[in-house]
C-alpha cells in the first residue's frame, strides 16, 4: 500500500494524504439465481443464492436495491449553512438534515444535487465541488450516496416540494452545525459523515 502526504493544517497538524485504491472485488461471490420479492418505486428487494469462492453456498441472501442518493453541504454568500428539518417516519423523529434526494434516471450526481437543493430550499448558483461517496450499507444495499459542497449559493426561488414532503429550511452558523455533530444531533449517518469530513479537511 502506498501513502503519500503533504503538510497542511488541522489544529496544529494536518496532512492531506493520497493512497492507492484498496477497494476491489477480491472474494466476490457468484450469484447462482435471483428472485425479486417486491418491486415498488421506493423499495426493491431480492433474494440471491450465491456461491462463495471456496464453493460454499449461501442459499438465502437479501439485497435492497435503491437508486443512488445525493447530499449537499450548502453555504450561502455570507457563510451560513443551509439545513432542513423534516419528519422521518422510519425513526419517528424530526431532525436536522442536509438537503438531499434521489438521482433520477439520466441525471449525473452533480445535476441531481443542484436540482434537489433548488427544489427543497430555493437556493442555487455558487461553486460546487464533489466531497465524497459513501455506501449506505454495503452488506445489504446496492446504491451509493454522493456528497457535494456548494459555496456562495443564493435564494432564487421558493420551495418546490413533492406532495408528501414537509421541509422547513434553516440558515445556521458553522459553529451551530459543529455543536449538532458533537452532541449527536445529526442522526442521519450519510449526512454526519460528509459534515465531519468537511470540517476535518481544514474548514474548522
Amino acid at each position: 500500500m502506498k501513502l503519500t502526504c503533504d503538510a497542511g493544517h488541522f489544529g496544529q497538524m494536518h496532512y492531506l494524504c493520497t493512497m492507492e485504491n484498496t477497494i476491489n472485488e477480491e472474494g466476490k461471490w457468484k450469484v447462482l439465481s435471483t428472485e425479486y420479492l417486491i418491486r415498488r418505486p421506493w423499495l426493491t428487494a431480492r433474494r440471491d443464492v450465491a456461491q462463495l469462492p471456496d464453493g460454499r453456498i449461501n442459499p438465502e441472501y437479501y439485497v435492497l436495491e435503491y437508486p443512488d442518493w445525493v447530499n449537499i453541504i450548502a453555504l450561502t454568500e455570507d457563510g451560513q449553512v443551509i439545513l432542513e428539518r423534516q419528519y422521518r417516519h422510519g425513526l419517528g423523529n424530526t431532525c436536522y438534515e442536509l438537503p438531499c434526494g434521489v438521482i433520477e434516471k439520466g441525471e449525473t450526481p452533480l445535476h441531481a444535487a443542484q436540482r434537489e437543493l433548488l427544489e427543497e430550499t430555493g437556493y442555487a448558483g455558487g461553486e460546487w465541488k464533489h466531497l465524497m461517496d459513501l455506501s449506505p450499507n454495503p452488506a445489504t444495499s446496492n446504491n451509493m450516496a454522493h456528497s457535494f459542497v456548494a459555496t456562495g449559493v443564493r435564494r432564487v426561488a421558493g420551495q418546490s416540494l413533492d406532495p408528501t414532503e414537509d421541509i422547513s429550511v434553516h440558515l445556521v452558523s458553522q459553529d451551530f452545525v459543529k455543536e449538532l455533530l458533537l452532541n449527536n444531533q445529526i442522526l442521519q449517518a450519510l449526512m454526519a459523515a460528509p459534515l465531519f469530513r468537511y470540517f476535518f479537511a481544514g474548514n474548522l
